[in-house]
């Protein structure tokens, strides 16, 4: 067969773990906590990206509690950034689109 590794010790939806590549202990231990970083990473970019995107929304649908959400997305970006999750200045872009976006309604609103 084309795959070198056995059908068995395939992994669905996740990264191969120690146990598949690796025989040599500390790249056993590296890769355990890889993947644990790995999973808390995702949940934390998950988040942003979500609060992202329903603040992008609520600009769109021009709705009250835009700021809000704004903020709220601004807050959950900075965490993203602080914990290495997001890099500093891809916080910074998403933050700055925001708060323009948000500049642009409150001068069409007034």
């Amino acid at each position: 067969p084309s795959c070198r590794i056995p059908p068995c010790r395939k992994k669905q939806g996740t990264k191969f773990l120690e146990e598949d590549l690796a025989n040599i202990q500390s790249q056993i231990k590296r890769n355990r906590q890889n993947e644990k970083r790995r999973l808390r990473n995702r949940n934390v970019r998950g988040a942003a990206r979500t609060a992202d995107n329903a603040a992008r929304k609520a600009v769109a649908e021009n709705t009250p509690e835009t700021k809000a959400s704004i903020m709220t997305a601004i807050s959950v970006l900075d965490k993203a950034a602080e914990k290495g999750v997001l890099h500093k200045n891809t916080v910074a872009r998403r933050k700055s689109r925001l708060m323009k976006a948000l500049a642009a309604l409150t001068k069409k609103s007034a």
